[in-house]
């Protein structure tokens, strides 16, 4: 595997990531309610504890994708 395919893969990886994070938010504003019932049906959770949850979890996804995509990503890109 080249560095330039490396690249590509960790640039094209960031942006799905960044993409998927993007829709959580985006479902966590917009349609609260019904997320909030959906996994209620499987969990007995107080409102304020799923919002700990996952703000907790989008935390952690977002570092997980900046440590593991964005900064060998851009290292790449200040070597080559």
């Amino acid at each position: 595997m080249t560095i330039e395919i490396l690249s590509a893969v960790l640039g094209w990886s960031t942006i799905i990531n960044m993409s998927i994070l993007t829709l959580w938010f985006l479902l966590m504003v917009t349609a609260h309610n019904w997320v909030y019932q959906l996994h209620s049906r499987w969990f007995s959770l107080s409102k304020e504890r799923f919002d700990i949850i996952h703000y907790a979890g989008m935390a952690f996804y977002k570092i997980s994708i900046f440590l593991f995509n964005l900064v060998p990503f851009l290292a790449l890109h200040i070597v080559v």
